[in-house]
């Protein structure tokens, strides 16, 4: 079995510590990244929605740096939203500018009625280069 190996973004160990999960693990080749979301440095939700949504990329991007990946080494999302139908037209477009050019990563997008205060998360699976 391979070896499992916790990822922390810099900077924020301590909320993962306090909510006891990891923000990813590399297993082998690849980086199972937890649920991003746009918290600020505190832990609570960026209020504006297209903010929060940003902030939840840049967060991605930070574990994913974390763990030796970057956003080209995504192989697939799953996204969760509160309000789908209100909240996609701006999601789809942060996706554009954050992935511009095919081959794009695999997307589920999942409608929820909770995200403990966030309207927005996403979670991935990366394949760390070599």
């Amino acid at each position: 079995m391979a070896q499992r190996d916790a990822i922390f973004p810099a900077g924020r160990h301590d909320l993962y510590t306090s909510q006891t999960y990891s923000a990813a693990i590399r297993s082998g080749d690849l980086l199972f990244v937890s649920g991003q979301v746009g918290s600020l440095r505190d832990g609570s939700p960026e209020p504006n929605f297209e903010a929060q949504v940003r902030l939840a990329f840049a967060n991605l991007e930070a574990t994913l740096r974390a763990g030796g990946c970057g956003l080209d080494d995504i192989v697939d999302v799953t996204s969760f939203h509160t309000d789908p139908e209100h909240q996609f037209h701006t999601v789809m477009a942060v996706k554009g500018e954050v992935f511009p050019n095919a081959p794009y990563p695999n997307w589920t997008a999942i409608g929820v009625n909770w995200l403990g205060g966030f309207d927005f998360e996403i979670k991935v699976i990366a394949r760390i280069p070599a």
